[in-house]
């Protein structure tokens, strides 16, 4: 076997109440190199999120004692979590479950029945970027627009933007490339992950949310679409 890249090891919180499946994901990720806390519910998940570091978190949707989507929610609603790497893995297939899960914070989603060696590819291309924006610059700042990569927080001119999960992984994404043209396809690829399986219109829902949540601090223009080419944010107006 080849020498394991520690420098992406993790402590990984699985949530998934069936037995079997828990005891496979414990197996595969522990195999991998990484120490693994599973739980059956969201209310054990909870306690172990209160008590114990966690690098990532892998979520099942149909739980004991509330949803995964709603784990999630919480998860992206407390500011000590709202950073935390999420995948939630599950068997609902559906595109609009898909875009459902990934509009309530998850990072990732991954359907079963699934391939441990592809999740454990998604969990360490999730941490890299993870802890590559922890290194980076933690402020950002296009024209009169700035954002925070560690609190969520933009403003402009002074104003306060109130921003989701997705539309803050849409602007970073932007204010790190700023004036470069980006398709569909890219910021499919950069934002929610390659090979999530998902259609492009997802992207143009998502641009005209930030655009509306913009709006009221007059940067919503900073958006342009480029036609035939996608999107830019651009800090000339």
């Amino acid at each position: 076997m080849p020498a394991l890249d520690m420098s992406e090891s993790a402590q990984i919180l699985a949530i998934e109440d069936e037995e079997s499946i828990r005891d496979m994901l414990t197996y595969s990720l522990e195999r991998d190199g990484h120490q693994v806390i599973a739980v059956p519910n969201v209310t054990s998940a909870k306690k172990v999120l209160a008590s114990s570091p966690i690098d990532l978190a892998i979520v099942d949707w149909m739980l004991p004692g509330g949803s995964g989507l709603e784990f999630v929610r919480a998860v992206r609603g407390k500011e000590t979590t709202r950073a935390l790497p999420v995948i939630m893995l599950t068997a609902r297939t559906d595109e609009d479950d898909i875009a459902a899960g990934l509009d309530a914070g998850a990072d990732d989603y991954v359907t079963k029945p699934f391939s441990p060696k592809e999740l454990n590819s998604r969990i360490k291309a999730l941490l890299r970027r993870s802890r590559d924006h922890l290194d980076s610059n933690s402020t950002l700042q296009v024209g009169p627009l700035q954002l925070n990569t560690q609190t969520h927080r933009a403003q402009c001119e002074s104003l306060d933007i109130e921003l989701g999960h997705t539309e803050f992984k849409l602007l970073r994404f932007f204010m790190e490339n700023p004036e470069r043209v980006f398709s569909r396809d890219q910021l499919l690829d950069h934002v929610w992950g390659h090979g999530t399986f998902i259609e492009e219109r997802t992207v143009d829902v998502h641009i005209l949310r930030l655009r509306k949540i913009l709006k009221p601090a007059k940067a919503d223009k900073m958006l342009q679409t480029v036609r035939g080419a996608g999107y830019r944010l651009s800090g000339k107006t």
